[in-house]
């Protein structure tokens, strides 16, 4: 094992260890009583902590893509590509999908509260059109390479 492997080893491991005795004290003094000051501060740490990993992690994720795409980038070609193309699908689907509020029984109940309104129902929308969209594309391109190696 390299130095370099060897650090981020050790360091793997210190974020186990403090994230294994963080997990046991909020086990250790989880309560029933909602209102209990300790476990509150226990479960603020361990979302705290949580944060701080998740941060990391894409900033480290990140910074690992932009430096293989900076040092390889006839590979990153396709991956631009296909980011792109998705962009494309969402764009087209944001501009295809309604922000009409829902009329089904029970609904207004989650427009009186806030929950729904029209910039949720826009992006709801946008979501299943991009998902019908990319499903007709599979489709599609399963049909034409079933097709085509019955034509080969």
């Amino acid at each position: 094992m390299n130095k370099t492997g060897k650090y981020v080893s050790i360091f793997m491991w210190v974020l186990v260890i403090i994230t294994a005795i963080l997990a046991i004290s909020l086990i250790a003094n989880l309560s029933d009583n909602e209102a209990d000051p300790v476990m509150n501060s226990w479960v603020s740490t361990n979302l705290t902590w949580t944060y701080i990993l998740m941060i990391f992690s894409v900033v480290v994720l990140v910074g690992f893509a932009l430096y293989q795409m900076a040092t390889n980038f006839q590979a990153a070609k396709k991956g631009l590509l296909a980011m792109a193309f998705m962009g494309i699908v969402v764009l087209i689907s944001y501009m295809m999908a309604s922000d009409a509020m829902p009329t089904f029984f029970g609904a207004q109940k989650f427009i009186d509260d806030g929950t729904v309104t029209p910039s949720v129902m826009k992006w709801v929308d946008t979501g299943l059109i991009a998902t019908y969209i990319v499903f007709g594309i599979s489709v599609v391109s399963i049909l034409y390479a079933s097709v085509s190696r019955l034509i080969k």
